[in-house]
């Protein structure tokens, strides 16, 4: 731990947003910053514009030895592997590693909230922020007009929190999405520790299953006896950890609530929250807006947070009134002649799209592809025989998708499968074999990176090129 920055000559890896915050709040504290990036400087002309008023001495176009000569700690970007070279020989030379998040958890002054899980993070994370925020609204209109306290939503999400850490105050609730990527280098846990789920997912960066499942563990092996860790109690990745938990454990999940545990259920509808006080009745899942059994969950996990953070009952209903999800996940884009076109480029792994899959029950077409990160796709491509009409394939993967579906069995109600080779092309190809009443839908199962920046803007293209058809 350092909260002592003065002078100290910190290496930031990564010049993206979270490379930027570092350097912001870096040279703010008195660091004597340098920030390296493996692009050339042309591809840097934002970021260096953005960090222009700063004193911050840039190193473009690859990751040299020498940037240790003068670096006392070295800061990673969330992107920037631990097999990094710089990393590696970091390591060897006993100088420390941090990144943003761990810097951040090292100064807030207030009650933290950590959530990481393979699928549904930033839907949660967003959920519990709109309750906290109704509750800060609340609170102010008690107040006639005095906020006693207010909520702080992003890390993973949005803008890193370190650009908002100097402005908390101890009253107030820091709600963070918080990566694999950023969770092995930590070595603090928040108060409320959340894992949602752990399945197949960037095993191109962890190499294995154990070692993913190690670096989202972390979130829970640094926190007191004082703290609280919620789990997802049906998925045995998640629920394989609660040995690891330190202080109170809750729970969510379709599955009944054992005699004696704590957490959300559901009954006849309606969303409960048990405690040792009793149980509580917080939603009616008519209220939900969201598709998809994996949203329902999503919701329960939200509610549990929220009510182990002692967030009011009318609070958390009001968060998940009106709700219609986060861009990229099962966006409903248009309807064009009778058929339902759904942006859903959030799913980046083969998990992820069969829990979109079965949040329809429209005849599909599927918009299927992008880069592979070494998961399996077999489980998906039965799922696909069994509930997919049409398959459109594009980008890198494709090759290997055909062949998982070539793999498992051809009975079913699979009609046709199209291979192209970019998204554009695709979409064209969706146009042409869907029918009125069918859903085309965009959950490629596979990264961006073969054709766009990210997730993101495959997702902003998309949209555009659906609203291009005619």
């Amino acid at each position: 731990m350092k909260t002592d920055w003065k002078g100290i000559r910190v290496l930031v890896i990564g010049a993206a947003r979270q490379g930027q915050a570092l350097a912001r709040w870096l040279t703010r504290h008195g660091a004597r910053v340098t920030l390296n990036d493996r692009q050339p400087a042309e591809a840097l002309v934002a970021a260096r514009a953005a960090l222009a008023d700063l004193p911050v001495t840039w190193a473009f176009g690859g990751h040299p030895l020498t940037l240790l000569d003068s670096a006392d700690v070295v800061c990673l970007s969330g992107g920037v592997p631990l097999n990094n070279p710089l990393a590696v020989e970091a390591l060897k030379r006993s100088i420390p590693l941090t990144n943003d998040t761990q810097i951040f958890m090292e100064v807030v002054p207030c009650h933290t909230i950590g959530i990481t899980g393979s699928a549904g993070k930033t839907t949660t994370t967003t959920l519990i922020g709109r309750m906290a925020k109704e509750k800060d609204e609340s609170a102010k209109i008690k107040d006639e007009g005095t906020l006693s306290s207010s909520s702080f939503v992003g890390g993973n999400i949005g803008d890193p929190l370190l650009n908002y850490v100097d402005e908390m105050t101890h009253n107030d609730l820091a709600i963070l999405e918080i990566s694999s990527f950023q969770l092995e280098q930590m070595t603090l846990s928040p108060n409320i520790a959340v894992i949602l789920n752990i399945t197949p997912n960037h095993l191109d960066r962890h190499g294995t299953m154990e070692a993913y499942t190690a670096a989202k563990a972390r979130i829970l092996l640094f926190q007191s006896n004082r703290d609280i860790a919620v789990l997802g109690r049906d998925d045995p990745g998640a629920w394989s950890l609660r040995d690891k938990v330190h202080g109170a454990l809750y729970t969510f999940g379709f599955s009944p609530l054992s005699a004696g545990s704590y957490g959300t259920f559901v009954h006849d509808g309606m969303i409960y929250w048990r405690t040792a006080d009793g149980e509580t009745a917080l939603l009616d899942e008519a209220e939900i807006e969201l598709r998809g059994d994996h949203n329902r969950l999503n919701v329960q996990a939200a509610c549990a947070i929220a009510a182990a953070a002692r967030l009011p009952v009318e609070a958390i209903r009001a968060g998940v009134r009106g709700f219609r999800g986060v861009a990229h996940r099962l966006e409903l884009v248009r309807q064009w002649r009778g058929v339902c076109w759904y942006n859903d480029s959030i799913a980046t792994a083969p998990e992820r799209t069969i829990a979109a899959i079965r949040a329809f029950n429209e005849p599909l077409v599927l918009l299927l592809g992008g880069r592979d990160k070494n998961l399996p796709w077999e489980e998906l491509a039965v799922i696909i025989h069994q509930r997919v009409d049409h398959v459109v394939l594009f980008g890198e993967a494709a090759a290997k998708i055909e062949r998982a579906l070539a793999a498992t069995s051809p009975c079913g109600c699979m009609q046709t499968l199209a291979r192209c080779p970019d998204l554009k092309q695709a979409i064209q190809a969706a146009a042409q074999v869907s029918q009125p009443g069918d859903v085309v839908l965009l959950s490629p199962g596979g990264t961006s990176f073969d054709e766009f920046s990210d997730f993101e803007q495959r997702g902003e293209e998309f949209r555009k090129w659906v609203w291009e058809l005619s």
